[in-house]
């Protein structure tokens, strides 16, 4: 473990509740001293396996054995949660045609392919976007179920987002997740350092 500072953004906090046990502060609300760790699952599990959380806030704290699990759909349900408002704010564009009409107007600010879509879709979308020379990210952490549910539609394969302010806090909270699950923002696996950063509250530099 390290005393190394870090971005918050590249952090999540954490916090012992009254009852001694870790809860994840994902949004760095909750009150009460925290201690702060890589944003990585693999990191996440190691401190609760190695009972650094205890070792760092100087009290016995409880850290549930899935803690790396929980933290992972607290992230996906944020991101899932902005897709949500995105959509709401007129944002988002779903279907094939509509993505490909806009790709050709020059007007994304993201794309999102459902995981478990065909790879034919995928590659025509991704020629599209070539011609039109976007330089949109493409996220594919998410199933069509989960799309379908955020976006209040049925069989949500292919989605964009235009340019502007809900897009960047999308794709920013999307790049948290894949960056926790030590994936690209596409899914394909990404390499990832083996350091571990874990200090108490206020050691991470405030954004």
């Amino acid at each position: 473990m390290t005393r190394q500072r870090g971005a918050p953004e590249a952090m999540i906090r954490f916090v012992c509740g009254p009852d001694g046990a870790l809860a994840p502060d994902i949004k760095s609300r909750l009150p009460g001293r925290g201690v702060w760790v890589t944003a990585r699952a693999d990191l996440v599990a190691q401190a609760a396996r190695k009972r650094l959380f205890t070792r760092s806030l100087k009290t016995q704290v409880d850290a549930a054995p899935q803690l790396a699990d929980d933290v992972d759909r607290l992230l996906e349900a944020d991101c899932l949660q902005m897709l949500s408002l995105a959509n709401k704010a007129g944002a988002v564009m779903a279907g094939f045609g509509k993505v490909a009409d806009s790709l050709a107007q020059g007007s994304v600010g993201a794309l999102i392919e459902a995981n478990d879509g065909g790879e034919d879709g995928k590659r025509k979308l991704a020629q599209a976007a070539r011609r039109a020379g976007s330089t949109a990210p493409v996220i594919g952490l998410f199933s069509s179920l989960q799309l379908d549910l955020a976006l209040g539609r049925t069989n949500v394969i292919h989605a964009a987002l235009a340019e502007g302010g809900p897009t960047t806090t999308f794709v920013a909270r999307c790049r948290r997740l894949a960056a926790y699950r030590g994936v690209s923002l596409d899914g394909e696996t990404a390499t990832t350092d083996d350091e571990i950063e874990a200090q108490p509250n206020g050691g991470a530099k405030k954004g």
